[in-house]
């Protein structure tokens, strides 16, 4: 099924994936991201609705790149377009919104690094999976 060009169920596999990255990603760097986030880990609460935020977050996400892919126009709907335009919207609104609000929060560029990272990871991800479902 699919609307505008939009795969549904490509919006579904990329919003599971990045979900699935998220787990890895923090589960491998989550100690130094707390160091770097000032979390002390007796402090951390990992309340599910922690979860269901970010899934939701990342359906939308999914949502809206899906639908920026589809304006690439008839048959540039693929992985490697997909890619592209992961990581355009990641350099362009991620990385830079990152960088900023993490400068005003005092927060030092190793945090920066790591959360736009993830969202790296996720963005190309998201980005391959919705191209390869193409319309």
């Amino acid at each position: 099924m699919d609307f505008g060009g939009m795969s549904y169920v490509g919006v579904l596999v990329a919003t599971v994936a990045a979900f699935v990255i998220g787990a890895i990603y923090y589960g491998v760097l989550g100690k130094p991201w707390m160091k770097t986030a000032r979390i002390k880990p007796e402090e951390a609460k990992m309340s599910p609705m922690l979860f269901v935020n970010s899934l939701i977050c990342e359906l939308i996400m999914a949502f809206i790149l899906a639908g920026l892919i589809g304006h690439l126009g008839t048959g540039q709907i693929d992985p490697y377009n997909g890619l592209v335009s992961g990581f355009f919207v990641w350099l362009g609104f991620v990385a830079t919104t990152l960088a900023v609000n993490h400068r005003y929060q005092g927060f030092g560029w190793h945090l920066t690094l790591i959360d736009a990272g993830h969202w790296l990871l996720v963005l190309l991800a998201m980005g391959a999976i919705i191209g390869w479902f193409g319309p």
